[in-house]
């Protein structure tokens, strides 16, 4: 790990703004995106840990398994052969890997990383990804990001929030400098994050979880203010709805592939998922959000 990501765990426990915050991917837990924005949340205040799995194991949706011992060394060599079926970063227990599935990771998240850090506390929120490449339409099933998101809802009763970016930059942990991608998109879902933390308690309607969806980085789409957060629905019109009353009382929200793939805007797409199925939430649930973030969502047209 870079030594500017590493926060004593007391300076952030300190914080009175920050909130426990357990992260995963299907990416690995040595991939660069995670490990960004891991140091962002820590610099946000946030008490965050991860707990990903060992290696790639992206399109593993919501597999589980109990974690086995590895032979080989783990992602990048971010862990030594023969070093069990879990572990964590020597210097730092808030980085752990887990042997299995991203689902997996967030049970052992729950259940043993974040008991032991936190003294036997739930985390307030989960976060999963950034996912290196968007997960739009029928990606999302298929996920682990979004599967790892689903667990947090749906068996552990934990808000969530799924990330995705387009630009798809594969780096390890300590490559420096960082992918360009990996350091914007950590801050913009830690700008997301913020708004939803903001809005209070209860952060989400019950059953459902955040699907947000980067575009790519480009030279016009490369700062956090060039960026404007979209409502979105997941599947086309028609597969579910109506949809919330937004913009001008159209309840026709624009999909996710539409937006994040316009090529007149850096827009990211923000669906409410539902927690069960992986698809768009019911428009009740989508307004419930709309109160909450309020001018932080653009109109789309």
């Amino acid at each position: 790990m870079r030594p500017s990501s590493f926060i004593p765990i007391l300076a952030v426990a300190g914080s009175t703004r920050g909130i426990r915050i357990l992260q995963s991917n299907d990416d690995g837990w040595a991939e660069s995106y995670l490990r960004e924005l891991h140091s962002a949340l820590l610099r946000a205040g946030h008490d965050a840990l991860v707990s990903a799995p060992a290696e790639n194991q992206s399109g593993t949706a919501s597999r589980d398994a109990e974690p086995e011992p590895r032979t080989a060394a783990c992602q990048y060599d971010s862990c030594p052969p023969n070093s069990g079926p879990v572990g964590s970063n020597a210097t730092d227990p808030r980085l752990n890997w887990v042997n299995s599935f991203p689902v997996t990771s967030i049970k052992y998240g729950f259940d043993t990383f974040g008991s032991q850090l936190w003294s036997g506390a739930a985390p307030d929120l989960v976060v999963t990804g950034p996912n290196i490449g968007s997960n739009l339409w029928l990606q999302v099933p298929f996920s682990g990001t979004i599967g790892a998101a689903a667990e947090a809802v749906k068996n552990h009763g934990t808000p969530a929030l799924a990330f995705s970016g387009f630009t798809a930059t594969k780096a390890a942990w300590n490559t420096l400098p960082p992918p360009a991608a990996a350091t914007l998109y950590a801050d913009l879902a830690v700008k997301l994050t913020s708004a939803v933390i903001a809005s209070g308690k209860p952060y989400l309607p019950e059953g459902v979880f955040l699907s947000t969806n980067f575009p790519s980085v480009s030279a016009r789409c490369s700062k956090v203010e060039d960026f404007k957060f979209v409502l979105t629905r997941i599947n086309p019109y028609g597969f579910s709805g109506p949809d919330a009353d937004h913009c001008g009382g159209d309840t026709r929200l624009p999909t996710e592939t539409q937006v994040v793939l316009d090529p007149r805007g850096c827009y990211v797409s923000v669906s409410v998922a539902d927690a069960g199925d992986k698809t768009t939430a019911p428009a009740d649930k989508q307004t419930v959000v709309l109160g909450k973030l309020g001018s932080f969502l653009t109109c789309y047209d």
